[in-house]
């Protein structure tokens, strides 16, 4: 592993180099990793440990369902995931996938022939919902979603995206057929809110793009507009008596350890984040730098800052994750920089939920 006096050499060399470049235009791209063939093979393949989980998908239709119990059906391409509930008077729908959205009325046709009554969205985006056209027909439908979802999908005016015809608030409540179906609405992904779906006879839990079981999250924790939220959300989880969750991605779904374990890797990225974030010397970094760019680019004095931030960080937190979760090295420098926003600009000085890491207060004037 290099050392931080080679990583902060490097830095300030390459500060050296763009002064002296002489075309305005000219834009470093150093930071930015080529997609080639080489640059593709350093990363670790996907762990045996997950591979060994993968869905086998029918090559017929490149999708896969399966009975979870107490009436509840998952289906999969091994990329996205949506589900249904069983019910003596119908059937409820949770998403509908743009991938594979349009076969699930005849995979439903498959294992009961009770109608389809109700479609629930978990959120705004699209490749989870940009499949509910093939329920436009369906008679007396009800597609049920939160007051900001269906205020954004009729601003949208999208046909692959069904406008929801019954709202709700913060919680609502479902029945059919003797059955029940808990919605409560987060906000630790999108910006419209996000929806726990419970299902508590089936000990069911479906919330979609804050844990991937086997896998570290997507980039930026799920694309997250809350890493604050985003914080709370596996105690909020974890709080309901479930056996099976669905995350709504990839190649398996997931139990109750699936989300400790996204906990586990979370904190420690933000923990680790701000530990040394905290501790860092920051004007000394920025005097460095300044001896070779001058003082007068205050984005660019600034930017190395962060950018040691994030080296430092990645370079610690790697080793401890990479055999346990995969796609670790694909996201994990965008998890520290979504971790780095919050600890500087959002974050209670001092906060940790890990008491014994000493928090430096040392920081720069500039935002």
């Amino acid at each position: 592993m290099k050392s931080i006096g080679f990583v902060v050499s490097f830095v300030l060399l390459n500060l050296a180099s763009w002064a002296q470049m002489q075309t305005p235009h000219s834009i470093p791209l150093e930071s930015i990793q080529s997609t080639s063939p080489e640059t593709l093979n350093k990363f670790v393949p996907v762990l045996p440990q997950v591979k060994q989980h993968f869905w086998k998908l029918d090559p017929s239709t490149g999708y896969a369902v399966h009975s979870v119990g107490g009436g509840v059906f998952v289906i999969s391409d091994n990329g996205w995931q949506s589900a249904w509930l069983v019910t003596d008077d119908g059937v409820i729908v949770f998403d509908a996938p743009a991938s594979f959205g349009k076969s699930i009325p005849s995979e439903i046709a498959k294992v009961t022939n009770k109608p389809i009554k109700i479609l629930v969205y978990s959120h705004i985006h699209k490749d989870h919902i940009g499949g509910s056209s093939v329920f436009k027909n369906v008679p007396g439908l009800k597609i049920v979603a939160t007051e900001p979802v269906a205020n954004f999908l009729k601003e949208q005016n999208d046909p692959d995206r069904l406008i929801p015809n019954v709202t709700f608030g913060a919680e609502r409540t479902l029945t059919l057929g003797g059955k029940t179906v808990q919605l409560t609405r987060h906000f630790y992904h999108s910006n419209t809110g996000d929806l726990f779906i419970y299902v508590p006879s089936a000990k069911f839990m479906m919330a979609i793009d804050c844990v991937t079981p086997g896998y570290a999250p997507f980039q930026g924790f799920d694309i997250t507009e809350n890493f604050g939220e985003y914080l709370k959300v596996f105690d909020q989880l974890l709080a309901y008596d479930f056996d099976t969750f669905v995350g709504g991605h990839l190649t398996d779904i997931g139990s109750r350890q699936d989300v400790e374990i996204t906990k586990e890797f979370t904190y420690d990225v933000y923990d680790t984040v701000k530990r040394i974030h905290n501790n860092l010397d920051q004007p000394s970094v920025v005097a460095q730098a300044a001896n070779y760019s001058g003082p007068e680019n205050e984005f660019l004095l600034f930017k190395v800052v962060l950018d040691r931030v994030a080296y430092d960080s990645v370079a610690e937190l790697q080793p401890r994750w990479i055999n346990r979760l995969a796609g670790v090295d694909v996201w994990l420098e965008s998890h520290v920089r979504t971790a780095i926003l919050y600890v500087r600009w959002d974050d209670k000085v001092g906060s940790d939920q890990t008491a014994k890491q000493e928090r430096g207060s040392k920081t720069l004037a500039h935002p």
